[in-house]
């Protein structure tokens, strides 16, 4: 029997491995972005949530009345910008970035949950979380307050399938610090605007940054083996024991 990966974000970055990693483990991949090329791309733009939301649901009703044997859900997309002290915020961009990244998300997990719920299928939903849900960084007060965000809407959905006949398990993953293009704009930051850009600097003159593969596979792993609903697992800890 056929299974599935949807994810978001998979143009680049750790999206594109987990895309990578799951078409060649077999998986029918969909994946939702702006500039993907990919056959599997599916067009989007996250600052505008409605739309996404109706990108989401079209794309999934087919889905849904086909059966697999498995399927994953990752939320995988996020932005940094605006990266600067709060009060240089313009409205305009902390709406965009809200939108990106915690309401198109939210709208992205409520659309599978609700096109798959009645699935046998073994489900799960795992959200790429960061360091920035669990601690305040000066300069990324919205992402920060996103990521935090959408890992307690993670923890809640977790609650609520427990009263499911069908139920999703949904995780949080901390990915670490990967080499990616959101890591060079991080070493692009002005120090006014991001006072621990150095910390950043020397992960990169170090070699310290994680491959994008090796994460997606950490990532895969962690959603492969039986995972405690509404858990975070970091990759520093290693994949858990099943």
């Amino acid at each position: 029997m056929a299974k599935l990966a949807l994810i978001t974000g998979g143009s680049r970055g750790l999206g594109a491995a987990l895309c990578a990693h799951y078409a060649a483990q077999g998986f029918e991949v969909v994946e939702f972005s702006r500039s993907g090329k990919q056959p599997y791309s599916v067009k989007v733009d996250l600052t505008r949530p409605e739309a996404a939301n109706a990108v989401f649901a079209r794309t999934l009703q087919p889905l849904a009345a086909r059966q697999f044997e498995e399927i994953v859900a990752i939320n995988n997309a996020g932005v940094l910008d605006p990266i600067g002290p709060t009060s240089r915020k313009d409205i305009a961009d902390v709406i965009a970035n809200a939108n990106a990244n915690y309401v198109s998300a939210i709208a992205f997990i409520t659309r599978v949950v609700d096109a798959f719920q009645g699935h046998a299928a073994r489900k799960r939903i795992g959200n790429i979380s960061s360091g920035a849900a669990l601690r305040g960084y000066a300069g990324w007060s919205l992402y920060c307050a996103a990521k935090a965000g959408i890992e307690h809407f993670v923890r809640s959905v977790a609650v609520e399938q427990q009263q499911e006949a069908q139920p999703f398990t949904l995780v949080n993953i901390g990915p670490g610090v990967i080499d990616t293009e959101m890591q060079a704009t991080i070493r692009g930051a002005k120090a006014d605007d991001f006072p621990t850009v150095g910390r950043f600097l020397d992960l990169k003159a170090n070699n310290a940054l994680r491959r994008p593969e090796d994460v997606a596979a950490f990532v895969a792993a962690v959603l492969a083996g039986t995972p405690e609903n509404g858990a975070r697992y970091d990759i520093a800890d290693g994949v858990p024991s099943r």
